[in-house]
């Protein structure tokens, strides 16, 4: 089947993160309290919207995705985390590994120092499993700086993390007590 683009598959991608994290009613549709909605009615909004794409297209976007951002299922479309609107992803608290990672760009390092790892505009804080991953998220605030959380101790003290579907550890909140400097 012939995709329809009239923009990037990339570009595609960036408009679903806006729309599926951030600003659904940027084309009018509303996500259920899971995140999820009608990939028809997505499709459909999108395309009334300028930003033209079928089903074909949505699915290769969701299956190639190299950091699994959506997940499709009977016929729904969500973004698997990173969002700034509430949404109830269903996910359970788990034990983290002993140490995660976090990037951020040069000019942020201060600051975390001060005030620890803080959540912002999004539903959680974002830690990686290896320095790699947390490299390629810091590189995208300029010069990364890596840190590492001591998430272990973090949840022996109480602290909830919890596992997205696409492999990103969540948090409410790291102090500084648990952030080690590089």
């Amino acid at each position: 089947m012939k995709h329809i683009i009239s923009m990037s598959e990339e570009s595609i991608s960036k408009f679903l993160s806006l729309i599926l994290r951030h600003k659904p009613e940027k084309i009018g549709i509303e996500l259920d309290q899971n995140g999820w909605v009608d990939v028809d009615e997505l499709i459909d909004k999108s395309n009334i919207y300028g930003v033209i794409f079928d089903t074909e297209t949505l699915k290769h976007i969701v299956e190639t995705d190299s950091k699994n951002r959506f997940a499709l299922k009977n016929g729904k479309i969500r973004a698997n985390q990173g969002h700034s609107i509430n949404i109830e992803l269903g996910l359970k608290s788990q034990k983290p590994p002993e140490v995660l990672y976090h990037g951020t760009g040069e000019k942020s390092v201060k600051s975390i120092l001060s005030t620890g790892l803080q959540k912002r505009g999004r539903q959680h804080v974002h830690l990686s499993t290896n320095i790699e991953t947390a490299t390629k998220v810091g590189q995208r605030h300029g010069s990364p700086f890596i840190f590492k959380v001591l998430a272990g101790q973090m949840y022996k003290d109480g602290f909830d993390f919890f596992l997205s579907d696409n492999g990103v550890w969540l948090t409410d909140y790291v102090p500084t007590k648990y952030i080690i400097n590089g």
